[in-house]
């Protein structure tokens, strides 16, 4: 019988009403693998930061069942450096062992509640230092869209709570749930979590030349030897300006972003196939396994070994 995790949102007053129905969105398209339920610090409806009240089922009782909790993030104008009473009484229904996430300025809640002391986490760009002026004993990364501290996550903004919910759902049932779930939302199936939050000119100017095509050529040989020359001659431009417009675009160099592609296509088939890791290092680029080993670890810190036990683990 397959096991259903439940996945507890907090609402506070507040709260931003899209990021508070990400969890169920991408939870409650996993085939049934999870059950979610949003709560408030009393039952009571909260005040969002639209021009709406949400009524919720649930009160802080809820998270003492769950599996994961998600803690929705609020105005910063709510946000403070102490933990409101309230707020404080329905953490302490937590139970130890728990999963915690936060999106956005959630991760205030959790520094308010000393559950990032002394550990990296990250928030919304735009509030960066204020969260460093007031949790300085939080090693804070505002530059990437998520960090999986092991029972704690943190994301940053809007759309990176859609990416660490589909890596929650990578990490305990795999890559093939994980991209069914993003089809059906229709969102990107996977972002890195060390990728760039504000990426300068994400859209390009009318009537420029884009990268576009040529990271989508790229992706269709990442097993070739592809260097900086060989993109830009795709793209038609000079190595340096390729090289600008590429960082522009991606937030990313093309040399960072080719690894990066490589390691999730490694992934993908570390979960997938019975490959070894010496032929999957060839079909993803890697000149070696060592070097795919090498690349995985400094990634996300595993073997590909290991990897693929856990995977397969959550396959099963």
């Amino acid at each position: 019988m397959q096991q259903v995790e439940r996945v507890v949102v907090l609402a506070l007053d507040g709260v931003y009403p899209f990021e508070l129905g990400i969890p169920s969105r991408i939870f409650g398209a996993a085939d049934g693998r999870y059950e979610v339920l949003t709560c408030s610090v009393d039952g009571q409806p909260v005040r969002s930061n639209a021009d709406f009240g949400i009524t919720v089922e649930h009160g802080p009782e809820a998270l003492a069942a769950a599996d994961t909790v998600v803690i929705a993030p609020v105005s910063p104008a709510k946000v403070t450096a102490d933990l409101p009473d309230e707020v404080a009484a329905a953490l302490a229904h937590i139970r130890p062992g728990a999963r915690i996430v936060s999106i956005c300025t959630g991760a205030f809640v959790l520094a308010a509640a000393g559950l990032l002391d002394g550990h990296r986490a990250t928030t919304h760009w735009q509030v960066a230092d204020l969260f460093r002026d007031m949790y300085p004993q939080v090693a804070l990364d505002p530059d990437v869209l998520f960090v999986d501290d092991g029972r704690v996550l943190t994301s940053a903004g809007a759309a990176s709570g859609v990416d660490v919910c589909l890596h929650l759902v990578r990490k305990d049932h795999g890559s093939e749930l994980a991209n069914k779930v993003a089809r059906r939302c229709v969102v990107p199936p996977f972002r890195d979590g060390g990728q760039a939050q504000y990426i300068e000119q994400p859209v390009p100017e009318q009537g420029a030349a884009t990268t576009a095509a040529t990271r989508a050529w790229a992706l269709g040989r990442l097993g070739e030897p592809l260097t900086l020359t060989d993109l830009a001659a795709h793209a038609r431009m000079s190595l340096r300006t390729f090289a600008r417009r590429f960082h522009d675009e991606v937030g990313l160099s093309p040399g960072r972003w080719l690894i990066q592609q490589r390691v999730v296509r490694a992934r993908h088939l570390l979960e997938s196939s019975d490959l070894s890791v010496d032929q999957i290092a060839g079909r993803v680029g890697f000149a070696t396994g060592a070097s795919l080993r090498q690349h995985l670890h400094a990634s996300i810190g595993v073997s590909p070994q290991a990897y693929r036990r856990t995977f397969q683990a959550a396959a099963r």
